[in-house]
């Protein structure tokens, strides 16, 4: 039997990856109507899930991320567990931050990576070539290390990614 409740009570969001292949996923836009079912507490759950206070597992390891945002004039920096993707997390802690599609195939929250490393196997807006220049998207990247960003014009991106096809 499946209940009808809203996700805060029973369940969290799934992550995108699973989003994209659950047969819940068009549900998903409409939080009242997602499908929820009692959880069983597992313990690698609660290894990646983040804390309500924004704390976390001391057995992922947590990245320092610094975001400026160059359409706002504001410089933003958080910390983000290896797990978890960058705009969620940021997300999480009231600190908003350019995006559309969330799912890596747009450009909307592509970021130029002055240092650090962030791992980004589901981007698909960008080709592998921007992504060896230090090109990332926030929406499905994961830090793989702290790591400083530096927000993109998305029409600049674009006209980078026709350049080099």
């Amino acid at each position: 039997m499946d209940l009808l409740v809203p996700p805060s009570s029973c369940c969290r969001k799934p992550p995108l990856h699973r989003q994209l292949t659950s047969s819940t996923y068009n549900n998903t836009r409409n939080p009242s109507s997602l499908k929820c079912r009692p959880r069983k507490t597992v313990s690698s759950e609660l290894q990646t899930t983040a804390g309500v206070n924004g704390s976390y597992s001391p057995s992922i390891p947590t990245h320092k991320v610094t975001v400026h945002d160059r359409f706002r004039g504001v410089v933003h920096e958080f910390l983000v567990p290896e797990d978890q993707y960058i705009l969620h997390t940021a997300e999480s802690q009231n600190i908003t931050l350019p995006f559309a599609c969330r799912h890596g195939c747009c450009t909307s929250c592509a970021v130029r990576i002055k240092s650090g490393q962030i791992k980004q196997p589901e981007a698909l807006g960008i080709s592998a070539e921007l992504k060896s220049k230090g090109y990332a998207l926030l929406c499905v990247g994961y830090p793989s290390s702290d790591v400083e960003v530096e927000t993109q014009d998305e029409d600049e991106v674009k006209y980078k990614i026709l350049a080099n096809q």
